[in-house]
C-alpha cells in the first residue's frame, strides 16, 4: 500500500499532464512565431526578386522583345521559357517555324535560340508562327508560310 503523507500515481500523472499541457501551448506558441517571421522573409524575398524582374520585363517591352516568362513547375520551382526558340513541325517534313519562347503552340520540341538567330531564319524564309507571331515582335518582316530550313 501506500504512505498516508505520499502523492498518489494519478496525482503524479495528473500534474505531468499538466506540465505537459504547458509545454504544448508553449511549443504551439513558438512554431505560430516561426511561420510569422518566415512568412516575412519570404515576402520581402519575392519582392526583392520581382523588382529587378519587372525592369527587366519593362526594358524588353520597350525594345519590342518579349519579357522571359516564368511558370511554376510541378516541382514548386519557377519554370523559366527561352526568348526564342525553333521547331520543326509536322511528322516527318523538314518544315520549321521560329517561335517565341513561351509560344503554347511549339510544344515540348522548341530548340532554344538567340535573338539574332531567330531574325536570321525569318530572313531566310523560315515560317513564323501563326499563333505567337515572332516576326511582328522582332521587327522582321512576315515570312511566306511552308517554307523549310532545307530550301535554303
Amino acid at each position: 500500500m501506500s504512505d498516508p503523507g505520499s502523492i498518489s500515481r494519478l496525482d503524479k500523472l495528473r500534474a505531468l499532464q499538466e506540465w505537459l499541457d504547458w509545454q504544448l501551448r508553449q511549443t504551439r506558441g513558438r512554431i505560430q512565431q516561426l511561420e510569422a517571421q518566415e512568412r516575412q522573409g519570404q515576402e520581402q524575398q519575392g519582392r526583392q526578386r520581382r523588382a529587378p524582374e519587372q525592369q527587366r520585363g519593362r526594358e524588353q517591352r520597350r525594345q519590342g522583345e518579349p519579357p522571359v516568362e516564368k511558370k511554376e513547375s510541378g516541382k514548386g520551382r519557377p519554370r523559366t521559357f527561352p526568348d526564342w526558340g525553333i521547331t520543326d513541325i509536322g511528322v516527318g517534313t523538314s518544315r520549321s517555324e521560329v517561335h517565341r519562347g513561351d509560344c503554347f503552340a511549339a510544344g515540348k520540341q522548341l530548340r532554344a535560340i538567340s535573338r539574332e538567330q531567330a531574325l536570321a531564319a525569318l530572313a531566310d524564309g523560315i515560317q513564323a508562327c501563326e499563333v505567337c507571331r515572332p516576326d511582328t515582335a522582332l521587327g522582321a518582316p512576315r515570312s511566306a508560310p511552308g517554307r523549310s530550313m532545307n530550301e535554303s
